[in-house]
């Protein structure tokens, strides 16, 4: 079974990204994939640092080594980020910095959502370039979520008809990747040689 790694990008306490998160997870499962979340309020990852790849094996402090744990175990990521005055949220960046290679030759996509018209498709062209450079190639389609306090109720339910069959769309393209990534590496290793 795929399994989907969604990656929230918000800490604030009146986020939007718990909504956002569920409603995507409750997606990806009624496709028929895994959906695992890696909240960066949940791992509370200090400033960087020090990578992850920085520590001696077995010495990363717990809340690391168990995000690292699932971003190696993930077929996709999913990041799933707001808009902060036209860019990324510093949590997400921050969580996502602290690991390189654990990143590595994962299809990505993009949702990303704000309060405002645009559904964050600002910070989604900040992450097109990041995410690449992590080792991420990014599926074509975006996911924006605009007016996302509307279009999501509080358990994550779509209250906009458009949004249920647009994220399936969205997590379908990304599984199929995932799918071809997948077979690719079990065929012939590794891309590069590593």
């Amino acid at each position: 079974m795929i399994n989907i790694l969604v990656v929230t990008g918000s800490v604030r306490s009146d986020r939007m990204s718990a909504r956002v998160s569920q409603f995507l997870s409750a997606r990806i499962k009624a496709g028929g994939f895994r959906a695992t979340l890696l909240d960066p309020a949940d791992v509370a990852l200090p400033l960087l640092d020090r990578m992850y790849k920085e520590y001696t094996p077995g010495t990363a402090p717990a809340p690391m080594q168990a995000a690292a744990d699932l971003i190696v175990a993930a077929d996709a990521v999913l990041v799933a980020s707001a808009e902060y005055n036209h860019g990324i949220p510093p949590a997400l960046k921050n969580l996502m910095d602290h690991f390189l290679e654990e990143w590595f030759h994962k299809p990505a996509g993009i949702a990303c959502y704000s309060a405002g018209r645009f559904g964050g498709v600002r910070a989604a062209m900040q992450l097109r370039a990041t995410l690449p450079e992590m080792g991420m190639p990014t599926i074509s389609s975006l996911l924006p979520i605009p007016e996302v306090g509307d279009a999501l109720a509080e358990d994550g339910a779509a209250q906009e008809d458009w949004l249920v069959g647009a994220a399936d769309r969205f997590i379908a393209e990304l599984a199929w990747w995932a799918r071809a990534a997948r077979e690719e590496a079990a065929r012939s290793g590794p891309p590069f040689g590593g």
